[in-house]
C-alpha cells in the first residue's frame, strides 16, 4: 500500500510543478514590474557547454567518373546525387544519407498588456482579468506569459516591454521567433504601439478596443495584426481603431491586417477574448520566420462565441505555484482574498457572468441581490453585492 502511494506521489510530482508564476519586481532596469508564467519545471536555460573540437574529415580519393552505362545502371537503384561518388561494379553500396533532425524550439512568448483599471503598484491587480486569469480558469496557453504592470503615469512604452522580453529570453528556453502581444483598452494601445515599433520581432499582435498613441504606424504593415472594437464602446471610441485601420490601409502593401467592428458591442465584452482558445490558436499560427509572412483568416471570434467564452471554464480551477524572484513562495496580496468578499467593485472588463464565476454564484443571484436585470449597465467603481 505504501509503495502504491509513493508511486502515485511520484507520478503527480511533475504535474505540481508544471506551472509556476513568478512575481518579478525591480528585476529589469528602466522597465516594469511583471508577472512571469512558465509552464514547466526546469525554467532556467542551462549554461551552454563548449562545443567539441571538430573531427577532421578523412582524405578521400576522388572517384573516377562513371561511364554512361554505369550511370544508367546505378540510377535504377540509388539516388542520382550519389552516382558520381562511386565507380564500382555495384558490389559496394553507397552509404545511406543521414536522416534530417528536428530543430529544438523553445516555448513561444505571449505578452499581455492590461487596461487602465489595473494600473498601479499592486502587482496582484494584473491578475484580475486577462491571460493570467484565463490560466487559472483552465484556459490552456502553452507559452511563457509576460504580464507587466503599468503604473498609470503614461502610455505603455514599447522599449520598456521589450527589455523584459530580452531579459526573459536570456534566462528561459523560449522561441523568440514566436513572440506575441495582445492587450485591451490602454493595453490595446500598447499592443499596437509595440507591434509598430518592433514588427520584425513580433510574430503577431491583437489590439482590442484600443488605438495608437503615435503617428508612425508603417511598421504595422509588416506583421499579422488583428484589431477588434465594439461600435457601442463608451470608454474608447471606435474612431481610435479606425484611425489605425486607415493608416495601415493607406500604407499597406502586404494585406496582413484583420479589422473587425462588432456591431452594438460595448467595451467590457471584448475582455472575454483573453479566455478563448481561438485567440491563442490564432497567435500561434504565425512566426517571424514565415516567408512570406501571411495572416490567418480562418479562425473566427464571433459575438456569440464571446457571450459563451466562460462556458467550460471555472474560476480558480487551476492553482498556480506563485513565487518571488528568489524562488520563495510569494505572499498573496489582500486583493487576492476575494473568496469571502461581500461586495465587488466594478472594474474595466467586468460582466455579470464573469463576476458570477469569480464568486462561485449565478447571474440570477447577483441580479436578485442588487435589484438589477441581466441587461443592466455596470458602472465603473460601483459596488456590487456578491453574497
Amino acid at each position: 500500500m505504501k509503495r502504491s502511494l509513493l508511486l502515485i506521489l511520484l507520478l503527480l510530482l511533475p504535474a505540481v510543478c508544471l506551472a509556476q508564476l513568478y512575481a518579478m519586481r525591480d528585476s529589469v532596469p528602466d522597465s516594469y514590474n511583471f508577472w512571469l508564467y512558465v509552464p514547466k519545471c526546469t525554467t532556467p536555460t542551462p549554461e551552454p557547454t563548449p562545443a567539441p573540437e571538430p573531427t577532421p574529415e578523412p582524405t578521400i580519393k576522388r572517384p573516377t567518373p562513371l561511364t554512361a552505362d554505369e550511370a544508367i545502371a546505378l540510377s535504377r537503384t540509388w539516388r542520382f546525387d550519389e552516382i558520381a561518388k562511386y565507380r564500382d561494379s555495384m558490389t559496394i553500396k553507397p552509404q545511406p544519407l543521414p536522416c534530417p533532425t528536428v530543430e529544438h524550439r523553445g516555448l513561444p512568448i505571449v505578452v499581455f498588456l492590461h487596461g487602465r483599471s489595473l494600473c498601479g503598484t499592486d502587482l496582484y491587480r494584473v491578475r484580475r482579468y486577462g491571460t493570467l486569469d484565463a490560466l487559472t480558469m483552465g484556459c490552456k496557453v502553452d507559452a511563457v506569459v509576460i504580464a507587466p504592470q503599468n503604473r498609470g503615469e503614461s502610455w505603455w512604452k514599447p522599449e520598456r516591454v521589450m527589455r523584459i522580453v530580452d531579459w526573459v529570453a536570456e534566462r528561459h528556453d523560449v522561441d523568440t521567433t514566436r513572440l506575441y502581444v495582445l492587450g485591451m483598452s490602454l493595453g490595446g494601445y500598447g499592443a499596437i504601439d509595440f507591434a509598430a515599433a518592433y514588427p520584425d520581432r513580433t510574430a503577431a499582435a491583437i489590439g482590442l478596443c484600443g488605438g495608437a498613441s503615435g503617428n508612425d504606424l508603417d511598421g504595422l504593415t509588416e506583421l499579422p495584426l488583428w484589431i477588434m472594437h465594439g461600435t457601442a464602446d463608451r470608454d474608447v471610441p471606435v474612431s481610435a481603431s479606425r484611425r489605425v485601420r486607415d493608416a495601415v490601409v493607406k500604407a499597406d502593401t502586404t494585406n496582413l491586417m484583420r479589422y473587425e467592428e462588432l456591431q452594438g458591442v460595448g467595451h467590457s465584452l471584448l475582455a472575454r477574448v483573453f479566455y478563448l482558445h481561438e485567440t491563442y490558436d490564432w497567435l500561434f499560427k504565425h512566426s517571424t520566420i514565415d516567408s512570406p509572412r501571411t495572416v490567418n483568416r480562418d479562425i473566427e471570434i464571433s459575438i456569440n462565441r464571446l457571450n459563451n467564452a466562460y462556458k467550460g471554464l471555472k474560476q480558480r480551477s487551476v492553482a498556480l505555484d506563485v513565487r518571488d524572484p528568489q524562488g520563495n513562495r510569494a505572499v498573496s496580496s489582500t486583493n487576492e482574498k476575494t473568496s469571502g468578499a461581500e461586495w465587488h467593485t466594478i472594474k474595466e472588463g467586468d460582466t455579470l457572468g464573469h463576476i458570477a464565476i469569480r464568486y462561485n454564484t449565478t447571474v440570477k443571484r447577483l441580479c436578485a441581490l442588487n435589484g438589477i436585470s441581466e441587461k443592466s449597465i455596470l458602472r465603473l467603481g460601483k459596488k456590487l453585492r456578491v453574497r
